[in-house]
């Protein structure tokens, strides 16, 4: 499979892995980073899913 046809999350990993590749930081760092990445993306996604409380 070609990167070309490669689905967009695959696309999304390899450029942020290049991006933080190019930082040259401690791997342990990275791993700390992107957690908190995460939650903030999983509390951005349920925002979404989940109808406004009123």
């Amino acid at each position: 499979m070609s990167l070309e046809s490669a689905p967009i999350e695959t696309k999304l990993a390899i450029d942020l892995i290049m991006l933080l590749e190019n930082h040259d930081l401690p791997a342990q760092v990275v791993l700390d980073a992107l957690k908190i990445v995460q939650k903030d993306f999983q509390r951005k996604a349920d925002q979404q899913v989940s109808p406004p409380l009123e």
